[in-house]
């Protein structure tokens, strides 16, 4: 079992930067591929941003390439996510979610066995 806690959330106006941080915990020895999804009211859960093994790398949805980025901490068992240029659309719940069997991160949320409780994230414009 892996237990995922993600921090960092909040009210930001548009054009400011948050930092999210997951923090894992359980069963973490291996490699584990972990990614951040989010959801906004009346959407879909979507795809943000993965990181996977030292040798696999990161992945980014087209909405936030270049504006946000995935990076995992060893010491501190976590992944953060960095996001700068912040828009109205930004606006959702953001989850992170880890996978212990593929070898590359995936987009797909089915493919995610262990979920935390999300943080809101809000950019007013």
């Amino acid at each position: 079992q892996v237990h995922l806690v993600e921090s960092g959330g909040g009210l930001v106006q548009a054009g400011d930067s948050l930092r999210l941080s997951c923090a894992t915990s359980g069963r973490t020895d291996g490699p584990i591929n972990v990614a951040w999804f989010r959801q906004a009211p009346g959407k879909e859960r979507e795809f943000v941003a993965a990181i996977g093994r030292s040798d696999v790398g990161t992945a980014y949805s087209d909405s936030v390439k270049g504006r946000f980025t995935i990076s995992r901490d060893n010491t501190e068992n976590s992944v953060n996510l960095q996001m700068n240029s912040l828009k109205p659309e930004d606006t959702a719940i953001y989850q992170c979610a880890a996978d212990k069997i593929k070898f590359i991160p995936g987009r797909d949320p089915s493919t995610y066995a262990y979920w935390g409780q999300g943080t809101q994230v809000t950019v007013a414009s």
